[in-house]
Parts: structure tokens; sequence; C-alpha cells
């Protein structure tokens, strides 16, 4: 599994950045998302930012991350996926068409 760490841009040029997640600091490729302002959030993958984030998808990328390291470790982490314990998951766009009304999805060709 591939997995993207949020981290928050502390310096930048053109063309990279220093990140920051944690204490932990990264030199980043900044040549999929352009150019981005000290402070900005971005998603971090093998030494590149994929996607910028806005503050609170950061924070929850974060939350999920820590709940699978306590899931891991035995401790509680339904607390760090609030947004997804109280409700149903939700059919993409995509599959919603095509779904039919009692909201099952078609069987595969």
């Amino acid at each position: 599994m591939c997995i993207g760490l949020p981290m928050r841009i502390v310096a930048a040029d053109a063309f990279t950045a220093t990140c920051e997640r944690r204490g932990a600091v990264e030199i980043v490729s900044l040549l999929l998302v352009g150019p981005q302002p000290v402070g900005t959030p971005v998603l971090v993958h093998l030494g590149t930012a994929v996607r910028v984030l806005d503050p609170d998808e950061a924070r929850r990328i974060d939350d999920a991350l820590d709940g699978v390291a306590a899931a891991l470790a035995g401790g509680a982490f339904e607390h760090l996926f609030a947004d997804l314990i109280d409700r149903e998951p939700a059919l993409p766009a995509h599959l919603v068409a095509a779904a039919d009304p009692a909201g099952t999805p078609p069987p595969d060709k």
C-alpha cells in the first residue's frame, strides 16, 4: 500500500520546498503542484508533493494515520475516524447512476 503524508511547507523556491511533519523535515519536489507559499499543507509521497491540501483535509489524513497506528497497537481509534463512524458509506458519483433503486450495484458483465 502506498501512503502519502500531509506535510507543511516551511520554505520554498520555484521547484522544491522544505516540508515539516511532526518534527521531521524533508526536501520535497513541487513539480506536480507548482510553486506554493510557506504554510501550505501538501500531500507528500516518495519525496514529491502530489496534491495541495486544505488544513481540514490534512488534519483528517493525520487522524486516519493515527487511527491505523492506534488500531495496530490495540488502542482506541474510533475518535480518530469521527467523520466516518456515524454514517453509512456513500457510493462514488460514478456508481450512484449505475445503482438500482434498491441501492445495489449492477452485476459484473
